[in-house]
C-alpha cells in the first residue's frame, strides 16, 4: 500500500496506481499499476522508494536500520470484486460497476487503510538528544473517485479522506487530485496535481517541538494545519503480458507552518519509486486446458504439521533439518489453494494457511495467518508421462497475532527488530500417492515436505519493520486436489 509521505509534506508521496485505481484519492508513490484489472486478479511485486526527508541532518527517507538511502517495498496485490490489497493500501470495494450490476456509475467509493511511512528517527542525529520519535501509523477512511466514461479525454477527480487508526498522530489528512490518462503503446503515463491538507494535529506530532523537548538551539513550536500542493507523473511498461514496469516521481512544496519547524531544513521534497509486478492469474476464471495428464483441479487443501527448525530456509534446502538449538516449539495448520494458472511445466496457486503455533510454555499458543501466491512444477519420468514429483515455491505475508518465542529469542541475541508482519517464503517437495497406493480416492493427493519461513528480508523493508532474520519451521504435509 505509500512512498513515504516524506513527513513534512502531504501524505506519501506520488499518486501512485498507474492505471485506473478505483482507490487513487490519495497520491501514493508505492501505488502501482493494478487495479485495472478484472476482479479476482493476484498479483507480486517489489519497488525501491527514494526521496528527501524534511527533516534536518536527515536526508533519505529510508531508515537508519538498513543503512541504505533506499527503502524496499514488497508488494502483494489482490484485485477482488469486494477487497483489494493494492501495494500498501487496502481496503473494500463499497461502490463501483462490478459491485453494481446494471447501475451504470462513473463514482467510485471504497473504504481504505494504508500505510504511512512518516518518521522521526533520533539517532539520525545528535541534535535530536532529547527528541521523541516520531512513529509511523496506519491511517483508514474514505476514497471516492469520478471516473467519467470519457475518463480518456477528460481525466478522473479522485478525494479521501483519512485519519490516524493507531493513535500516533491522531489527525487527518484530505487529498483532492486529478489525473489525466495517457498511452503510448507499451507505455502509460499519468500525470496528476494535487491539493492536500493535513490538520494540526497531524502536523504538530511531526513537526512540533514539547516544552520537554525544548533547548536553546531547539526553541518550543506548536504549528497550525498544513495546507500544500503536489504535482507528478506516474509510468508504467507493460514488459510481457503480466509483467510491468513502473517509475513514479512526485514534487511539492512544503507549507510555512512545517517549513517553520526548528526540525525542519527543507523547502520542497522530491520522492521516486521504481519497480516491478507480476500477475499470476485469476481466482475467479474456471480454468481449461488441454494438458491434463494429472487430472488437475481448480482446489487444493493441505494440513501440515511441524517443528522449529535450526538451520535457514536455504540451509533447509540442503538438508539440514535439525531442530532448533534454543527453542522447542511446533507449528501445524490448513491451508487453501486456488489455481489461479496452469500450464505444462509451471502451475501459479494462490494460497491462505491457518496456523497454530505452539509455544512450549514459553508464552501463550497463538494463530499466525499466511497469504501467498506459490509456483508449482512437476517432475515427470523421462521415458513416460508419469508424475513423479512436484516442488513448489511461494511468496507473500504473514502475520503472527504474537512474536514466535524463536523470533524474540534471535532477535534478541543481536539487539534486532521484531514485527507481527513480516515477509512469508515457502518451499514444498512432495510425492503422488497415486504412485504408492491404488486408491481412485487418493489419486490426487500427495505426501511430502514443507519449509515454513517468516522473514524481515534483512532488514531492507521499512513496512517489515526493518527485522533482519525470522523464524524456520519443517513440516510433513498431506495435500489434496479437489
Amino acid at each position: 500500500m505509500f512512498l513515504r509521505r516524506i513527513p513534512g509534506s502531504g501524505i506519501v508521496l506520488i499518486a501512485a496506481s498507474l492505471w485506473h485505481l478505483p482507490s487513487q484519492a490519495e497520491n501514493q508513490v508505492t501505488q502501482i499499476p493494478f487495479s485495472d484489472t478484472k476482479a479476482g486478479t493476484v498479483g507480486l511485486g517489489a519497488g525501491l522508494r527514494f526521496g528527501r526527508s524534511p527533516y534536518k541532518y536527515v536526508e533519505s527517507v529510508s531508515s537508519l536500520e538498513n543503512e541504505n538511502n533506499a527503502d524496499l517495498v514488497p508488494l502483494y496485490l489482490y484485485e477482488g470484486k469486494y477487497l483489494f490489497f493494492h501495494g500498501t493500501r487496502a481496503g473494500v470495494h463499497v461502490l463501483n460497476n462490478d459491485l453494481n450490476n446494471g447501475l451504470n456509475t462513473d463514482i467510485k467509493l471504497d473504504l481504505v487503510a494504508q500505510y504511512r511511512f512518516d518518521r522521526l528517527e533520533t539517532g539520525a542525529s545528535d541534535f535530536y538528544n532529547g527528541v521523541n520519535e516520531r512513529d509511523q501509523t496506519l491511517e483508514g477512511g474514505l476514497s471516492l473517485a469520478y471516473h467519467p466514461q470519457s475518463e480518456k479525454e477528460w481525466g478522473k477527480i479522485s478525494f479521501s479522506a483519512l485519519n490516524d487508526i493507531q493513535s500516533r498522530h491522531n489527525g487527518h489528512v484530505l487529498d483532492l487530485t486529478y489525473q489525466y490518462n495517457i498511452a503510448l503503446g507499451n507505455f502509460q503515463f499519468h500525470p496528476y496535481v494535487s491539493l492536500i491538507y493535513q490538520s494540526q494535529d497531524f502536523v504538530d506530532y511531526y513537526f512540533g517541538v514539547d516544552a520537554d523537548e525544548a533547548r536553546a538551539d531547539l526553541p518550543e513550536y506548536q504549528p497550525g494545519a498544513a495546507t500544500f500542493g503536489r504535482v507528478g507523473i506516474n509510468t508504467t511498461y507493460t514488459l510481457f503480458d503480466d509483467w510491468f514496469l513502473f517509475a513514479n516521481l512526485s514534487f511539492e512544496n512544503v507549507d510555512e507552518e512545517i517549513e517553520n519547524s526548528p526540525l525542519v531544513d527543507k523547502d520542497y521534497l522530491t520522492t521516486t519509486y521504481l519497480g516491478f509486478s507480476y500477475q499470476f492469474g485469476n481466482v475467479f476464471e474456471p480454468r481449461s486446458s488441454g494438458f491434463d495428464l494429472t487430472n488437475i483441479k481448480d482446489w487444493s487443501w493441505r494440513v501440515h504439521a511441524g517443528y522449529q527448525a535450526e538451520a535457514t530456509f536455504h540451509k533447509v534446502h540442503r538438508g539440514d533439518v535439525s531442530r532448533s538449538d534454543d527453542i522447542n516449539t511446533h507449528l501445524a495448520g490448513v491451508t487453501l489453494g486456488k489455481l489461479l494458472s496452469d500450464g505444462r511445466i509451471i502451475d501459479y496457486w494462490g494460497k491462505f494457511s491457518l496456523n497454530r503455533r505452539f509455544e512450549d510454555g514459553y508464552q501463550d499458543n497463538f494463530w499466525q495467518y499466511d497469504i501467498y501466491a506459490m509456483a508449482m512444477g512437476t517432475g515427470y519420468s523421462p521415458w513416460s508421462e508419469k508424475e513423479l514429483f512436484r516442488y513448489g515455491f511461494g511468496f507473500g505475508f504473514s502475520y503472527a497475532q504474537k512474536i514466535p518465542a524463536i523470533e524474540q529469542i534471535k532477535q534478541q541475541k543481536k539487539e534486532g527488530n521484531n514485527a507481527h508482519f513480516l515477509n512469508y517464503l515457502e518451499a514444498q517437495v512432495d510425492f503422488p500417492l497415486r504412485n504408492m497406493v491404488n486408491s481412485q480416492s487418493l489419486r490426487n493427493c500427495y505426501v511430502g515436505l514443507t519449509i515454513i519461513h517468516r522473514s524481515g528480508i534483512f532488514a531492507t523493508a521499512d513496512i517489515l519493520g526493518n527485522v533482519s532474520g525470522g523464524s524456520d519451521i519443517l513440516a510433513g504435509h498431506l495435500e489434496c486436489k479437489q
